[in-house]
């Protein structure tokens, strides 16, 4: 049986799906193209990363046209100085994108912190407008699409003094996770916490130890495409089996062929066969259980009996 799987992590906004690099237009548009080679590889959902308003603008749009995609409603610890000249005004913009979007939108976030990238955004802001969109994940039960970067200790204290509320959205998983064991246990100890995985969390003979030691029950899979694609110098590229046609200018662009560097949602076959590598255990059954952590966490129990 052909395996299925849902991106959980998907950025299909970045102006890269458009042929657009660093405001240079490098090949036509090819968002089309990228869907079409993500359903062929047993994609059967996408969930779209939104950031910012205007993610979230973009996001609905793009899921307005295909049942298969879905998106998040948040702003990502780095864009929440957009918050700061009217922080009333953005937190009903973004509450009225969710009220007038439930079938589309399944999570808030991309929300938390990132202590690594403090020159887009201090750490007190941060802070702040991660607490205050726990409010929204409460009022319309959404679980939380979480980002956590070198911010461990804070991170887990604004989730601890706000357990009711994650447990009245229903929890969520913190995605793209790159930290230790010990950070994992203590996100996994809290209770309704998942840990999203991609490339970016298979890049060291560390980080592969971590993943091996991860229960299955707890992990979902992910691209964060266009970025976190498995590299050649990734400790989890050596268990990676599925080859795609790839260029290595972007100029070179053709239908049939991926972009070097710019990952794909197709490629969350590679980020499954990695970790199955890790853990040694058969990426078929692996699939299975992912699928279904996802589907319980998002869908709900009714589609996840399906």
């Amino acid at each position: 049986m052909a395996m299925k799987y849902i991106d959980i992590g998907a950025n299909l906004t970045d102006p890269m799906f458009q042929g657009c690099y660093g405001e240079t237009q490098k090949h036509e548009p090819d968002l089309h193209i990228v869907l079409e080679r993500a359903w062929q590889q047993g994609l059967q959902k996408i969930i779209v990363t939104a950031g910012c308003l205007k993610d979230v603008d973009e996001a609905l749009e793009l899921a307005s046209k295909d049942e298969r995609i879905y998106t998040t409603v948040g702003t990502h610890p780095t864009r929440c100085e957009e918050f700061v000249s009217d922080p009333e005004g953005y937190y009903d913009q973004l509450r009225s994108s969710i009220k007038a979007n439930r079938t589309k939108v399944l999570a808030v976030g991309e929300c938390g912190l990132d202590y690594d990238r403090l020159q887009f955004c201090g750490q007190e802001t941060q802070r702040l407008y991660f607490e205050k969109q726990l409010d929204l994940a409460a009022e319309f039960k959404l679980p939380l699409f979480l980002h956590m970067r070198n911010a461990a200790e804070d991170f887990m204290s604004i989730l601890e003094r706000n357990r009711d509320k994650i447990e009245e959205c229903g929890g969520g998983v913190v995605h793209s996770f790159t930290g230790t064991l010990e950070e994992a246990q203590r996100i996994l100890a809290f209770g309704g916490l998942y840990i999203g995985l991609n490339g970016c969390s298979l890049k060291t003979e560390e980080n592969a130890e971590v993943v091996r030691k991860l229960p299955n029950n707890r992990i979902m899979l992910e691209t964060d495409c266009p970025w976190c694609g498995i590299r050649p110098s990734h400790a989890g590229h050596k268990h990676v089996t599925t080859k795609f046609p790839t260029v290595k200018k972007k100029e070179k662009w053709t239908a049939e062929t991926l972009i070097d560097g710019r990952c794909e949602p197709c490629q969350i076959s590679q980020v499954l066969e990695s970790i199955a590598g890790i853990k040694q255990e058969p990426k078929e059954k692996l699939a299975a259980l992912y699928y279904q952590n996802t589907l319980d966490l998002f869908f709900g129990t009714a589609e996840s009996k399906e």
